[in-house]
Order: structure tokens, then sequence, then C-alpha cells
């Protein structure tokens, strides 16, 4: 871990959500849709072919073939910036499959913006256009921004899988592709009935339990401050629990704790947000020598 540590701050890797193209390939249509060209079975062709792609090694159960179609099969979570839909990709011909959670996040006339300063602040983008646009939160303006948080959770979630990965110490679904403002990522949770992992809220564990679950989330967290960056609205309820494993999900506010000058307000609030479960259930936790160790690792100290 101390090598890959080293390469990451040497580094100072960004989860870039700089790229035009992703706000100009345009919102991912309805899945169901009168067209002569939809498969006889399921919803429509994989999407997979002219979108962003996740980072290598790729898992096998990803579906990467021309002939994969996609079934929605109902709604797994709505939310202030974006609904999640389970999605079943398989190959007719040979009946492999990979279950993903799509990700769709609302265009700027119906997403909440009330909160989007803090997180923007640090984030820039390169033509100044877009950024008066962003800024002045014209039409035009939030639907860049609804295409940087989607970009931002897709960059965020590539380069944490590979950390995870390698070093075993964060675990984050795999994101399998970015098109428009449909992020498709790694379900998480029991394939054969479609139920969703347990949030770490809705978790009973013994006290053996909860510090191993407290050992991770450290773990996770010293991992985000090394990288420099902080999850940016961390809590039981956007965190799963599968397999004993926990899973960070839902970053698209993820903040880089350099840039944004309150990113050191982020990583404490993280903190006091997962601190705040743990506690009252009986563990013991030193809340303030967490933060000011993850401050000294993220370089702000």
């Amino acid at each position: 871990m101390r090598e890959h540590e080293t390469t990451m701050r040497r580094g100072r890797p960004k989860f870039d959500d700089d790229e035009p193209t992703f706000v100009k390939r345009g919102r991912l249509e309805p899945a169901l849709q009168e067209d002569p060209d939809l498969p006889e079975e399921g919803d429509r062709w994989s999407t997979w072919d002219g979108a962003l792609h996740g980072p290598d090694p790729r898992p096998d159960w990803v579906r990467t073939e021309y002939g994969a179609v996609d079934t929605e099969l109902g709604m797994l979570k709505t939310g202030k910036e974006a609904d999640v839909f389970l999605v079943r990709r398989a190959i007719p011909s040979t009946g492999q499959i990979s279950m993903l959670a799509a990700k769709r996040y609302r265009d700027g006339d119906h997403r909440m913006f009330h909160r989007d300063a803090g997180y923007l602040e640090g984030r820039r983008v390169r033509r100044s256009r877009e950024m008066r646009a962003m800024t002045n939160r014209t039409a035009f303006g939030k639907e860049m921004i609804s295409g940087q948080w989607a970009a931002a959770e897709f960059g965020a979630l590539s380069r944490l899988w590979q950390v995870g990965q390698e070093s075993g110490l964060i675990c984050v679904p795999y994101p399998v592709q970015l098109i428009g403002t449909e992020l498709m990522l790694e379900f998480i949770g029991d394939w054969e009935t479609g139920e969703a992992a347990p949030r770490l809220a809705q978790v009973r564990a013994d006290a053996d339990g909860l510090a191993d679950l407290w050992r991770q989330m450290t773990d996770a967290l010293s991992v985000l401050a090394r990288a420099q960056v902080a999850h940016g609205d961390l809590s039981p309820y956007n965190t799963l629990v599968h397999d004993g494993r926990l899973v960070l999900i839902d970053l698209p506010q993820i903040v880089d704790v350099i840039a944004n000058p309150r990113g050191g307000e982020f990583i404490a609030r993280d903190v006091r947000n997962v601190a705040g479960w743990f506690r009252p259930r009986g563990l013991e936790v030193d809340e303030e020598a967490l933060v000011e160790r993850l401050h000294y690792e993220a370089g702000l100290r």
C-alpha cells in the first residue's frame, strides 16, 4: 500500500469532470420507446457502444457484446439529483447476464441545486461561456452542472475502484459506463432476486461486527484523504454492506480538498456523520483524532 500511496500523492490524481463531451453527448432517451430497430427481447439494445467505459482490468461479468440487450426491471432508489433503476444486460443467445444500477441524473428543470455552490468550489471548466452559464444557473448552465455531477461520479468511482483492487482498503461499485447523464454501475446486491444490499443504517451488528465495519470505514476514509478528496456527503444511508464488505456509493459531490477552500470541513463532516451512527451503538470512536489524522494524510496539516 505504501508504494501505491506514494504514487497517488505524487501524481495528484484528479477526478476530472471537465470533459465537454459528457454533456454534448446528450441525455439518454428513456429505455421504452417506439423504434423499429428494438430487439425482440428486452427494452433496448445495450448502450455499451458509444459510451465511456470503466477502467481496466474490466470484471469478466461486464457484457460488452454488440448483441446484448437491456431490460429495465424497476426503480431502486429516487433522490434529489438522480433516480436509480435496476437493469439486466443479457446475451439472449447464451443467457449470460450482468445486473446494473442505471443512475439517471435529472435535467436542470428538476434537479435541486440549493447545495451545489459549496461542492462546486474548486471545480472549473475551460470555456468561460460555460463557466458563466453554470454560475448564473441558466438552463444550459444547469445541464452543464448535471453533466459535471455525472462525470465527477464516474471519474471518482473509476479511480477508487482501481485503488480498491490494488489495496483492498476501499470498496465501490464498478463503473460500467457513462453516456450523457446516465451512469451505469455494478448492482450491489442479490443478482437472482434483484434485492439491493442493505444500507449501513439498516444493519444490526454485534460488537465485533461494528468494530470491523468501523475499521473498514476508517480505511476507506484514509484512502480518500490520501487521494486528497472527500466523499462530501458520507452517511450510513449512502453506504452499503454486502457480504461483510462496506461499499461506498453516491459520489457525485466528491470534493477536491486542496482546491476547495472548505475541503477540511468536508472531511470533518464526513467523519461526524458516520461516527454519529457508530457511537450510539456502543462503539467507542475518537472522532477528533480521526479528523486530525485525515487532515494530515490529505496534506492539510
